[in-house]
C-alpha cells in the first residue's frame, strides 16, 4: 500500500477560479482589458458575494475567494482582493492594507504572492487583482475567519484607519460543483474546465484512481501544461498526490480545442470514495510555498469493466485520440508440457493526430490470477499516424497444468510516478519519501482457445503481420545429403494480398524438428529484390538447416522473425508434419532451369561416362550451362550428388569456370564421383541445384553452405567403344585426328623413333574451367611390350593442323629387330582411371646401315 498524508478539507482556489467571482461573467474583461470569448451564461459557476469595502474616493476592494492549504512550518491561507478605481487618477496600493484575524484572535498582516508583488497601483477606470498569503499556524478552518481593511491616515493613531471587515459566510465553499463548467485562466489563457470522471481500478492487490477533467482552450494561442500540482482529496480530508497520465505529459491544447486530461494515483483499498475532490496547487518558488489554485468536486466513483470479449474492439483514449485495440488472433500448440501461444494485437489510430503509445506491460493471466509475462517492447513507445493501423505479433509460454481455455491477455499501462509521504496525524504535513511507479490496468482481452493446426503443403493460408496481410503456403519440404550430414530444405511462398505495395523486413528464420531447436544453424535465402511486393506478387524463400543423417523427426516448426533494436519481432509461425516431397525429375535430354537475378541459365547433359577401375569406378558427367542473361555475369555455382537406383547418394566434385560468362554464352561443367565397383549405374540421376553462401547464390571462390531448388536430372551413361583407328578422337573440348604415324628403326639401334602427324582442334563454342584430363599414348612393339607417354592437350600436342610430334622408345631387344608392326593406343585418363579411346597398328620402317666395301 502506498503511503499518503492527511490535509485539511478546506480546498484550493486563487487566480484559477476568477470566473466564480461576483459580477464576473463570461464576457467580463480582464485586468489588462482583454476580453474572453463568450460562453453560455448558464454554464458558468458563481459563488456567494464575499463583500465590497469602500477604501476612498472611487476606490473599492472586493473579496473574491479565500483558501487554506497545509504547509510545513504553518498552514498557508490565501485570499484575493479585486481593487476597482472609478476615479480619474491612479491609486497607489501602498495606501491600502489588509489583515487576517483568525478564529483564535491572532491578527496577521497579508503579503502579496510573488507574481503580484510588483503590482503597485490601480490605473484610473481599471480593475486590479492581488492575491495575498498569510501563515496562520495551526488554524485549519475558514469558519469565523475575518479580513479587516485599512487605509493610510496620518490623523489616526498608528496611522492606519480601519474602513471595514470581510467576514466569510458560514456556507462558503470555493469548490466547483461536479459537472459544472467554469471559465478560468491557465497560463493567461481563458479556459473552460469541467470534471468528467472518477474511475477506480483494482490490480495486483492495489486500488488505483483515475481522475478526468476536460479543458477547452477559449483563447487564441496554444495552451500548454501549466505544471500545477494536483491532489485527490477524500471527504475526510486525506489527500493523495496525482500524477499526469504518462501518455499526456507535456500536453498542448490548440485554440478552441477540447481535451480530457487524466490524472492517476494509488489509494488505500479501505478508503471511502464518496464526495472526493480534485484540487490544484502551484509552487511559489521565491516564497518556497505551495499555493492553492482551484478545487473541483468529482462525480461518484465508477469501476469500469475492463474485460474485453472475444474479437471485440476496445477503444482507449491517448492524449484525446481514440485508439482501437483488438486481439485479432490467438493460437496455441502443445510442446514439452507447455502451451506455446501466439497472438496478434491490432491497434488503429482513428484520430486526426499522431499518437505515441505509453509504456505497456503485457501478460497472460490465468483464471486463478497467475500471470505469465509477454515481451511488449515492440508495443511501448510505438507511434501511430492518423488512421494508421499496426499489428503486433506476441508469443507466450503457459504450462499445460494451467487451464488454457480461460486465459486473458492483460494490458497494463506503466510509467507514471507519484511521490509518497508517511502518514501522520491530521493537520500536520507528511514527510516526503521516494516516488512510486503507477502500474495501471487498461484491458483484459478474452483469449479464444484455438488449437493451431498443421500447415498442409500446397494449401493456401492467410496471415496478418506487422508489415501487412499475406497469403502463404509450403511449396515443398525436402531432405537431402550434405557432406557428412543431411540438409532439411523448406520452400515457402509469400503473396501480397493487399491492394498496396508492401515491404518485407529483413527476415530471419528458425527451424525446430520436434524438440530439437535449430535456430542457431538455420539459414534463409530470399532474393532481396523480392522484399518489395506489389499487389498479388509472390516472394519465394528457402529455409534450410543441417541435421545428423541418422536423425528422425515427426514434425517441423517454422518461425520467421525480424530484429528491431536487438529484439526479435515475430513475423510468421507455422508447423507441418515430416512428409517429404519427392524431388522434381527432369527426363533424359531435358533442361534444368536456374533462376535468380544475374544467374538465369539452362543446364542440360552433354555426356555421362564411366571410368572403370580395378576396385572402384568413376561416374563422370559433363553439363552444358547456357546463360540467359543479356549482360556478362557470373553463373551460379552448382552443387550436386549422384543418386543410384538403390537410393544411395554420392557427393559429386565439380569443375566449373571461375570467370564471368558472356551474354548467351555456354559453359562446360563436369561432375564426378568415385563409386564402389559393385554399384549399378542403371537409372542413375544427378541431384543438382545452385549453392548458397549466406543470403546469396554462391559465386567462384565461395564455399557453399547448402543448395536450393534441387531437381533430379536423369542421366544417360554411355559406354565409350574404342575406335579402330586414330582418325577421329573426341576428348571435349578437343578433337584429335592422327593423320599418320611413322615408326623407324635403324639397323643395330635399340631405339624406335616415332613421329605423329596430327590435327588438334578445340571447340570454342563454350567455355570451361581447367582441363582435368590427360591423353595417354601407349606404344606396343612387335614383341608385345608396351611403353607409355602422358600428353597434355594444348601443350605437348599443340592446337592446329598438320602438326608433328616426335618421341622415341628404347629396348635392348630392338637391336635384333628387323621390322614388324607396332600399335598406338590412346587413353583418356581422369582422376587416375582410364578409358580407351582408339588404337591403330602401324608398320615399322627398318633402315639398314650402308655397306662399306674395301
Amino acid at each position: 500500500m502506498r503511503k499518503y498524508r492527511n490535509t485539511y478539507i478546506a480546498l484550493l482556489a486563487g487566480t484559477f477560479v476568477i470566473s466564480q467571482l461576483p459580477g464576473y461573467t463570461a464576457a467580463a474583461a480582464t485586468a489588462s482589458g482583454k476580453a474572453y470569448p463568450a460562453i453560455a451564461a448558464a454554464t458558468v459557476a458563481t459563488t456567494a458575494n464575499l463583500g465590497t469595502i469602500q477604501l476612498g474616493g472611487g476606490i473599492t476592494a472586493a473579496l473574491e475567494d479565500v483558501q487554506i492549504w497545509a504547509q510545513a512550518g504553518g498552514n498557508i491561507l490565501t485570499y484575493t482582493l479585486k481593487y476597482s478605481n472609478a476615479s480619474s487618477s491612479n491609486a497607489n496600493l501602498i495606501h491600502y492594507f489588509s489583515r487576517v484575524v483568525t478564529p483564535g484572535g491572532s491578527v496577521i498582516p497579508g503579503n502579496p504572492i510573488s507574481v503580484d508583488a510588483l503590482k503597485k497601483k490601480v490605473e484610473s477606470r481599471e480593475n486590479l487583482r492581488v492575491t495575498y498569503y498569510v501563515n496562520v499556524g495551526t488554524t485549519n478552518v475558514l469558519t469565523g475567519l475575518k479580513i479587516p481593511m485599512y487605509v493610510w491616515d496620518a490623523k489616526t493613531k498608528g496611522y492606519l484607519k480601519q474602513v471595514g471587515t470581510f467576514t466569510l459566510p458560514a456556507n462558503y465553499s470555493p469548490t466547483i460543483a461536479s459537472g459544472t463548467n467554469v471559465l478560468t485562466t491557465m497560463n493567461d489563457n481563458p479556459v473552460t474546465a469541467r470534471t468528467e470522471s472518477l474511475q477506480l481500478y483494482k490490480y495486483n492487490g492495489k486500488v488505483y484512481a483515475k481522475v478526468g477533467i476536460s479543458l477547452t482552450n477559449r483563447g487564441n494561442k496554444v495552451l500548454s501544461d501549466p505544471g500545477y500540482s494536483s491532489y485527490l482529496v477524500s471527504a475526510g480530508g486525506t489527500s493523495f498526490e496525482l500524477a499526469l497520465d504518462s501518455s499526456q505529459n507535456g500536453y498542448k491544447i490548440q485554440p478552441q480545442e477540447k481535451k480530457i486530461v487524466y490524472y492517476l494515483t494509488e489509494i488505500p483499498s479501505y478508503l471511502k470514495t464518496d464526495n472526493m475532490k480534485l484540487q490544484f496547487t502551484q509552487k511559489d518558488e521565491p516564497l518556497k510555498l505551495e499555493l492553492p489554485k482551484s478545487s473541483f468536486k468529482l462525480p461518484a466513483a465508477t469501476v469500469p469493466n475492463l474485460v474485453v470479449g472475444n474479437g471485440v474492439v476496445k477503444k482507449i483514449v491517448i492524449n484525446n485520440n481514440t485508439i482501437e485495440t483488438q486481439l485479432a488472433d490467438a493460437k496455441v500448440y502443445a510442446e514439452n508440457e507447455t502451451g506455446n501461444w501466439s497472438f496478434q494485437l491490432r491497434l488503429k489510430n482513428t484520430g486526426n493526430k499522431a499518437v505515441t503509445l505509453p509504456v505497456y506491460e503485457l501478460a497472460v493471466k490465468s483464471s486463478k490470477g497467475t500471470t505469465f509475462p509477454i515481451n511488449a517492447k515492440s508495443l511501448s513507445g510505438m507511434t501511430l499516424k492518423p488512421l494508421e493501423q499496426k499489428v503486433i505479433q506476441l508469443t507466450a509460454e503457459v504450462p499445460l497444468t494451467v487451464e488454457q481455455n480461460t486465459l486473458q491477455l492483460q494490458m497494463i499501462e506503466a510509467g507514471s510516478s507519484v511521490s509518497t509521504t508517511t502518514p501522520v496525524e491530521a493537520g500536520t504535513p507528511g514527510t516526503p519519501e521516494a516516488a512510486i511507479k503507477l502500474t495501471f490496468p487498461v484491458a483484459y482481452f478474452t483469449i479464444p482457445y484455438t488449437l493451431k493446426s498443421d500447415t498442409l503443403k500446397g494449401m493456401e493460408y492467410y496471415a496478418t503481420t506487422p508489415y501487412g496481410s499475406f497469403s502463404y503456403n509450403i511449396q515443398s519440404l525436402q531432405r537431402l545429403p550434405w557432406k557428412e550430414d543431411d540438409i532439411i530444405i523448406a520452400k515457402l511462398n509469400l503473396t501480397n494480398t493487399q491492394s498496396v505495395t508492401l515491404t518485407l523486413p529483413e527476415l530471419k528464420a528458425a527451424l525446430k524438428l520436434d524438440t530439437d531447436d535449430l535456430t542457431s544453424t538455420t539459414q534463409l535465402f530470399m532474393d532481396k529484390e523480392a522484399t518489395v511486393l506489389a499487389p498479388g506478387k509472390t516472394a519465394e524463400m528457402y529455409l534450410f538447416a543441417k541435421i545428423p543423417y541418422t536423425q528422425d523427426f515427426s514434425s517441423l516448426k517454422v518461425n520467421l522473425y525480424s530484429t528491431v533494436n536487438e529484439e526479435n519481432v515475430p513475423f510468421l509461425t507455422l508447423s507441418t508434419n515430416n512428409t517429404l516431397n519427392s524431388v522434381d525429375t527432369i527426363e533424359r535430354g531435358g533442361s534444368y532451369a536456374i533462376t535468380g537475378k544475374g544467374k538465369q541459365a539452362k543446364v542440360h547433359e552433354n555426356k555421362t561416362t564411366v571410368y572403370e577401375g580395378f576396385s572402384s569406378k568413376i561416374v563422370y558427367t559433363e553439363l552444358l550451362m547456357s546463360s540467359e542473361e543479356k549482360r556478362q555475369s557470373k553463373m551460379a555455382r552448382l552443387q550436386a550428388y549422384f543418386r543410384t537406383a538403390d537410393g544411395q547418394f554420392y557427393e559429386a566434385l565439380s569443375n566449373q569456370m571461375d570467370t564471368s560468362a558472356s551474354p548467351g554464352g555456354t559453359e562446360l561443367i563436369s561432375f564426378w564421383a568415385k563409386l564402389p565397383k559393385s554399384v549399378s549405374l542403371t537409372d542413375v540421376a544427378l541431384y543438382l541445384g545452385p549453392g548458397i553462401t549466406g543470403n546469396k547464390l554462391s559465386e567462384p571462390g565461395q564455399e557453399a553452405s547448402g543448395f536450393i531448388n534441387i531437381a533430379a536430372l536423369a542421366l544417360n551413361p554411355q559406354a565409350i567403344k574404342p575406335a579402330i583407328n586414330l582418325s577421329k578422337i573426341a576428348l571435349y573440348p578437343y578433337n584429335l585426328s592422327v593423320i599418320s604415324s611413322d615408326g623407324r628403326l635403324t639397323e643395330g639401334s635399340d631405339t624406335i623413333s616415332l613421329v605423329l602427324n596430327y590435327n588438334l582442334l578445340r571447340d570454342s563454342s563454350y567455355d570451361m574451367g581447367a582441363f582435368g584430363h590427360k591423353l595417354i599414348l601407349k606404344f606396343t612393339d612387335p614383341f608385345g611390350q608396351s611403353q607409355e607417354r602422358a600428353l597434355v592437350l594444348g601443350t605437348d600436342l599443340t592446337e592446329g593442323s598438320n602438326n608433328r610430334f616426335t618421341m622415341a622408345f628404347s629396348s635392348n631387344l630392338y637391336k635384333n629387330l628387323h621390322g614388324g608392326t607396332y600399335r598406338v593406343t590412346l587413353y583418356d585418363e581422369f582422376q587416375g582411371e582410364r578409358m580407351e579411346l582408339a588404337n591403330q597398328p602401324y608398320t615399322i620402317t627398318y633402315e639398314m646401315l650402308p655397306v662399306i666395301e674395301k
